[in-house]
């Protein structure tokens, strides 16, 4: 998939890149293998949201504020860390960068070179030593849930919201100003956007849009031939992100739910979680698969598409189900591969593509677990508790020493093999 926008290195943003396909950029050895062990070093602190990575040796950490705004309806804002890879302790950190209404938000490495942040109603570029180079404030005084970056550089982001029509907002890089003017969605939209090459996809509370940039105007306009209306059932809630596989966009449903420290029982609809697909050359090609079939299911990330293995991978949080699915060669059509009960996956996922190891969390009672599974059979390879109280819902990444990063909302982890 097309990055070009994007650092040339292993994890330059979340879910390894636009099109969220959750594996690292290049090539990654076994993480578990010839007798190892998982082991965690574990950082105790509040809201870590992602890790990314620049040159070699460079991660850097995204934090925000969530608390004054939940309980007080404060303002909150964000920070950026750069840490050591294997203590995890801070080496620089940016001043208190301005946030406003509370999500967590996004980072990503630039191709040229800083970093840039969306969290709530600021964007704000930052150089490789964390020190702040411009902000600016967004349009709308809601949250503005991360950014996606087009091939040509414009950063792309979009305000959260399920009640009001939601807006995209074009960035140019060098002079942190918006481009034209924000470009209204039909509907609302809660998903994080998804992008491939100059196209961006967004999932609405009803609907599965695109837009494609134009290069002249400098400006994104809707793809008329090319839409996906997803709710078929009053009982069904809105979708989260989107997985661009090349193929197929991909993603689950009845996203409202209830989260305060997991996602266990948190539905609130009457509806059931559905791994939904939909052709990226035919819109009316489409499909729907139930993940545990129960009733106030809820999920509140993508799936994981292994176009490689062809294989998926959604889950049920509220119900703790993890399953997978074969794509049957010559088709489309998906016939169920492995299922798990019991176990608490709410995360975004992370393959390495070239081992078939899914790092996936399971929260049960009394805690959470990192867990690396085989992605071809379900077969669980290694397991290591991670210290947390909270489940965890937000992203992993890839390291720089054949390890991985985890966040949760009370902790940041280092996972290796040993």
């Amino acid at each position: 998939m097309s990055n070009k926008g994007y650092y040339p290195s292993p994890w330059p943003g979340e879910d390894g890149g636009p099109a969220r396909l959750q594996v690292p950029q290049t090539p990654f050895a076994p993480l578990l293998g010839s007798g190892k062990r998982l082991r965690i070093t574990r950082r105790r602190l509040h809201f870590p949201t992602m890790t990314v990575l620049r040159e070699p040796g460079e991660v850097y950490l995204l934090r925000h504020r969530m608390l004054r705004h939940r309980f007080f309806g404060l303002p909150t804002g964000s920070r950026v860390e750069r840490i050591d890879p294997l203590t995890l302790q801070p080496l620089a950190r940016s001043p208190a960068l301005p946030g406003g209404p509370a999500w967590p938000g996004g980072m990503a490495v630039h191709r040229n070179g800083d970093l840039y942040v969306v969290y709530g109603r600021w964007c704000h570029r930052l150089a490789p030593d964390c020190s702040l180079r411009a902000s600016l404030q967004l349009p709308r005084d809601r949250p503005y849930n991360s950014f996606v970056i087009l091939d040509d550089g414009t950063l792309v982001t979009k305000d959260f919201s399920d009640t009001g029509d939601s807006a995209l907002v074009c960035i140019d890089p060098d002079t942190l100003r918006v481009i034209g003017a924000p470009v209204p969605c039909p509907e609302p939209s809660i998903a994080r956007l998804s992008a491939t090459g100059d196209t961006v996809y967004v999932v609405g509370v009803r609907n599965v849009f695109r837009y494609r940039q134009n290069v002249q105007r400098r400006c994104l306009e809707r793809d008329p031939d090319w839409q996906f209306p997803y709710i078929d059932d009053p009982a069904q809630g809105y979708g989260w992100d989107p997985v661009i596989d090349g193929e197929d966009c991909w993603f689950m449903d009845n996203g409202r739910h209830r989260y305060f420290l997991s996602m266990l029982g948190a539905g609130v609809g009457r509806g059931v979680v559905n791994l939904l697909r939909v052709s990226l050359s035919d819109a009316t090609d489409c499909a729907r698969h139930p993940v545990s079939g129960l009733p106030a299911g809820a999920i509140t990330n993508p799936p994981l598409a292994d176009r490689e293995r062809g294989i998926v991978v959604a889950y049920d949080s509220a119900h703790a189900v993890l399953r997978a699915w074969r794509i049957l060669p010559g088709s489309r059509e998906l016939e169920p591969l492995w299922s798990k009960t019991r176990f608490g996956a709410a995360s975004h996922l992370l393959l390495l593509p070239q081992s078939g190891e899914l790092l996936v969390n399971d929260y049960r009672a009394g805690g959470e677990d990192l867990v690396v599974l085989d992605i071809g059979t379900g077969e669980e390879l290694g397991r290591a508790r991670s210290g947390g109280n909270t489940q965890g819902v937000v992203f992993p990444g890839a390291g720089w020493s054949g390890d991985l990063y985890y966040c949760s909302f009370d902790s940041l982890l280092r996972v290796w093999g040993e």
